[in-house]
């Protein structure tokens, strides 16, 4: 990443923390219906990347069955410590299988 692509990601922050004072209240009724749905949006986003992002390339490898057993693990209700090391172990076991 380039100083000018972090320069111009800072001021396009930095502008909408501006328009959301300026803004103020005006728009909080039409937003409040998806308000609480945009950090979990934001969280699957980050995980979908992390898990098949390499670089420059898409990588379908170990990190993908990790967070698909995770999945399920998550919609049968685990815990979360179970649910990340489930994530972890199938992701060792598929490495070292393959």
């Amino acid at each position: 990443m380039t100083w000018t692509a972090v320069l111009a990601v800072s001021g396009g922050a930095y502008l909408f923390k501006l328009v959301g004072v300026m803004a103020g209240n005006r728009f909080a009724r039409a937003l409040e219906p998806v308000a609480g749905l945009i950090p979990a949006a934001l969280f699957s986003a980050i995980i979908a990347i992390m898990t098949v992002a390499d670089v420059t390339t898409m990588a379908f490898d170990a990190r993908l069955v990790g967070v698909g057993l995770a999945v399920v693990a998550v919609r049968r209700r685990a815990p979360f410590v179970v649910v990340v090391l489930v994530a972890m172990v199938a992701t060792a076991l598929v490495r070292l299988l393959g």
